[in-house]
């Protein structure tokens, strides 16, 4: 499974999103502007993220974006399957629910599919954005002694 630049971007202005907009809202430009990305990308990408209730988006003076729920609370899988939709790495009908496969009942490779996608989904629902942002402060603590430096 490979996941496209809008799941691995998305992931990245969300990181950047909850360790800026803490004290206040941030703009698409901010995160852009550190993130390398395109305005017009992350504006398509956050679409999708306060679609799918993960963002807040404040018009004005004061506007941009907040999470829409405390770090603890969203999980990299929220954010890719808002982004990227499920993360199957096959279209089976045994792991998207739909029994309408000819081949269902004689299927040898159905429970591989079966567990590799149980596989990632419990990996990418047990990693919140609250232990993303503390490995970034670590690494940043750790690069700003070497002098060396390191993207989100």
């Amino acid at each position: 499974m490979k996941l496209s630049t809008k799941g691995r971007y998305g992931l990245r202005a969300m990181l950047d999103l909850a360790m800026h907009s803490e004290d206040e809202n941030v703009s698409i430009n901010s995160i852009s502007e550190r993130q390398n990305i395109s305005e017009n990308y992350l504006e398509q990408l956050i679409a999708k993220l306060k679609k799918a209730e993960l963002v807040n988006s404040t018009r004005g003076a004061q506007g941009g974006y907040s999470l829409a729920k405390p770090m603890e609370e969203i999980s990299v899988g929220d954010i890719l399957r808002a982004l990227e939709g499920d993360l199957n790495p096959v279209d089976c009908a045994l792991i998207n629910g739909n029994s309408q496969c000819s081949d269902m009942d004689c299927c040898v490779t159905k429970s591989v599919w079966k567990k590799i996608s149980d596989s990632i989904n419990d990996v990418v629902d047990k990693i919140t954005l609250r232990e993303l942002c503390n490995d970034s402060k670590e690494l940043e603590a750790k690069n700003i002694k070497t002098n060396s430096g390191c993207k989100l």
